[in-house]
């Protein structure tokens, strides 16, 4: 029994003793820390602050690049426009240097006929009757109500 004793009031075991006890309450302290611990540490808003300053940093640039590409675009589609415009012209000049092509257009549009052909022309009655300065519907001939708007714009 006195062997009992003297192990009981040893210091060794009185040290276990109190490491023991000790190890408890660090591992319980822990556990309620970790409970209350919130999930974002040091490094993570370190990492979010640094994100978030590119992504402001970068945002106008990537907008001006996204608008140039933009014009770029409109640029190379205008000088495709042209160029295709070009080749029209020169294709229409290359026409009108020959003889026939300028008879043709002659004929349509300006009404030539070549000797011994005859011209027909279909007149519309309703312009017959404007032109021949008769009076329209409101029984004034064409050029009154012509010089009558020229005097009311210049009262206006």
């Amino acid at each position: 029994m006195a062997a009992k004793d003297r192990d009981r009031f040893s210091t060794a075991t009185r040290l276990r003793l109190l490491g023991e006890q000790t190890a408890a309450r660090v591992y319980r302290s822990q556990n309620r820390r970790q409970a209350h611990r919130s999930r974002l540490t040091g490094r993570a808003a370190f990492l979010a602050l640094i994100v978030c300053s590119l992504v402001v940093a970068l945002a106008y640039p990537m907008r001006q690049y996204v608008s140039q590409r933009d014009e770029i675009a409109d640029q190379e589609r205008l000088a495709q426009e042209a160029e295709a415009r070009t080749e029209e012209l020169r294709d229409e000049k290359s026409r009108l240097q020959d003889d026939a092509y300028i008879k043709r257009l002659a004929r349509e549009h300006l009404h030539y006929l070549l000797p011994g052909e005859t011209s027909y022309t279909v007149v519309d009655p309703d312009a017959v009757k404007e032109r021949n300065g008769k009076p329209d519907e409101s029984g004034r001939p064409w050029h009154s109500n012509l010089w009558d708007g020229v005097d009311s714009a210049d009262r206006g």
